[in-house]
């Protein structure tokens, strides 16, 4: 009788959740001295688990529009002693001005969960111009088999509109040049949280 938790599950022994989806998605793929981008770094927990995958010898870049989301990235960062993470006061739209033009077509996974920031106003959210134009520059900046996920809210205000947004972006992407998958639960009354990928062939 297996008594030790599964790999692919959520705190409570259920299914992986949206973020947790994206991370094992990350892991599977990311190695050491990898780059890549935390487009919405939050409270820094997608910054440091990147910094941690990709180790001293990767980089990455992570961007928040919100003062208070850059000072907790930042923190979070020099406590865990990593020094590999650049954090920019800026939002995920402005990616391509902030890395390198060196790295454009060179960064290996890129990560973005949508929404507000936790622990803050709930009526500051990203918007769907933004993220569209962040998500077709992702796919610029990607290298070949590169890894971009996206976690969507659906159930805040404003969110149905981007992941309405985000699947008809998605539902576009020409076959030949990227794979787009979308892992949600479907039995919940509520409009859970849900898993964007998109793959770089």
């Amino acid at each position: 009788m297996m008594t030790d938790s599964p790999r692919l599950a959520s705190t409570t022994g259920g299914l992986p959740s949206a973020v947790r989806w994206a991370h094992l998605l990350m892991e599977d793929r990311l190695r050491r001295g990898d780059a890549v981008v935390d487009g919405t770094a939050g409270n820094g927990h997608d910054t440091l688990f990147l910094a941690k995958l990709v180790g001293e010898e990767g980089k990455v870049w992570a961007f928040d529009i919100q003062e208070a989301a850059v000072i907790e990235t930042r923190r979070r960062i020099t406590a865990a002693s990593l020094t590999q993470a650049t954090v920019f006061h800026a939002g995920h739209e402005a990616m391509a001005e902030c890395i390198p033009l060196q790295w454009h077509g060179h960064v290996k996974g890129i990560m973005m969960n949508l929404g507000y920031l936790p622990g803050s106003d709930k009526s500051l959210i990203t918007q769907v111009e933004t993220t569209l134009h962040a998500v077709r520059t992702a796919l610029q900046l990607l290298a070949p088999s590169g890894l971009l996920t996206i976690a969507v809210y659906p159930g805040h205000e404003g969110g149905a509109k981007e992941q309405s947004a985000i699947e008809a972006w998605a539902a576009s992407l020409p076959p030949r040049d990227y794979e787009a998958q979308l892992i949600r639960p479907i039995n919940r009354l509520a409009s859970p949280p849900e898993c964007w990928t998109v793959w770089k062939r």
